[in-house]
């Protein structure tokens, strides 16, 4: 895609030394068990002609988010910091403005929980956190939903009771590309795209594939689902890197999202590589 800007709409870092990424779990994610900072990443996205970022929570600690807006500030490539706070606590309207207060606190675009860890599959339909999406639209945020196929209708509901709030969908919500299931995925995916207060990522495919044998083809299915119920306007590239790196690289991950596209018109393209996280983040 040389000569087109390109945005990476999900990445992480992190620093072991500062605190321990408590996810890390068992030999198949030991090759994380390490740092990676922009330091890191810098190279690959230059490389991959990247020029804005947007940086995603990945612990549910209060301290993370203040320490990504800072980080923020020292950097041209990232351009949003989607963080974390509680969204049940009863003063998360208060708790937002803090952040937007801090160091780098322009860059706060959303908040995100880790959903998918929660055992209730209708989390996100409790009253106080309700309570907290309200915040969170109110804080002219959006709210990212990391969160698996079972925990999508929960998803629909959250979003038609809110449609004052974006919810970006990371990852397609975690399809099992790995055994070629579609349903019900699928039509719970195609249920949330019905509503046009929702857009999706195209990341997280690889590691949700079998992350040493993977084919462009394995993932195209789940791409064009979204596609097709999204649509390029309403669907975003992101690397999830470093999660990425178990099965792929960087360079390999914007690769399969090219040929994942191909069939799109350059201006449609453009929408899933820039325009649409551009507009969402308000980069």
């Amino acid at each position: 895609m040389t000569g087109r800007s390109i945005v990476d709409a999900h990445h992480h870092v992190w620093d072991l030394s500062v605190r321990d990424q408590d996810w890390i779990t068992g030999p198949e994610l030991q090759p994380l068990r390490r740092n990676f900072t922009l330091t890191d990443l810098e190279p690959e996205t230059r490389a991959a002609g990247v020029d804005r970022t947007v940086l995603v929570q990945t612990i549910t600690v209060p301290e993370e988010t203040p320490e990504f807006l800072a980080l923020a500030e020292e950097t041209e490539l990232i351009g949003g910091v989607v963080g974390w706070t509680d969204l049940t606590r009863p003063d998360v309207a208060d708790e937002l403005a803090r952040l937007a207060e801090l160091r780098g606190g322009a860059y706060l675009r959303g908040i995100r929980h880790q959903v998918q860890g929660e055992p209730d599959p209708e989390w996100l339909l409790r009253p106080d956190v309700r309570r907290g999406l309200t915040a969170v639209a109110a804080a002219g945020l959006v709210h990212d939903l990391v969160v698996l196929p079972h925990q999508l209708p929960a998803c629909v509901k959250a979003a038609e009771s809110h449609p004052e709030l974006t919810f970006v969908l990371d990852h397609l919500g975690k399809p099992p590309i790995a055994t070629g299931e579609l349903e019900p995925w699928a039509s719970h995916v195609r249920v949330l795209a019905a509503l046009p207060n929702t857009v999706c990522k195209l990341s997280g495919l690889v590691t949700e594939a079998d992350p040493q044998s993977w084919t462009v083809s394995d993932l195209a299915p789940y791409a064009d689902t979204v596609l097709q119920a999204f649509g390029p306007s309403r669907l975003m590239f992101g690397s999830d890197w470093p999660v990425c790196t178990l099965a792929a690289t960087y360079t390999q991950v914007l690769d399969a999202a090219e040929e994942l596209t191909s069939g799109l018109s350059d201006s449609e393209r453009t929408e899933v590589f820039s325009g649409t996280a551009r507009r969402v983040y308000a980069l």
